[in-house]
């Protein structure tokens, strides 16, 4: 609860306007891991066949694929987040109709005995 005293202040407008940075941020995520492996395939092996090469690639090797893996991860995550967002929005304006619908008066016609039709 903030100093106001409001617990939760969101605005539709908001989460429609930040929905689309995760979305950039999510491809530019994923177009930066597709230039890393590029880059790194293109590169070849950066160490000898000596033994210290060989320990060098034991040490890294497995957590280039790791890195990989994170970094999609945290791609897809940024792209849920957008998708949450936007359907956080479509919820409140969803919401918003109904609780109007439920306090909107409703509309009975009267005949001339003051009976509702």
């Amino acid at each position: 609860m903030g100093d106001s005293g409001e617990v939760l202040d969101i605005k539709i407008a908001d989460l429609k306007a930040a929905a689309p940075h995760f979305h950039d941020e999510s491809v530019a995520l994923a177009g930066a891991l597709t230039k890393l492996k590029h880059g790194l395939a293109a590169a070849g092996s950066p160490w000898g066949d000596d033994e210290q090469g060989e320990k060098f690639h034991k040490a890294y090797g497995p957590h280039v694929k790791q890195i990989e893996e994170s970094t999609r991860i945290l791609a897809d995550g940024l792209a849920s987040i957008r998708e949450a967002m936007v359907d956080m929005a479509d919820g409140h304006i969803d919401n918003e109709e109904l609780i109007r619908g439920m306090f909107s008066r409703i509309r009975v016609g009267h005949d001339a005995k003051g009976a509702g039709k």
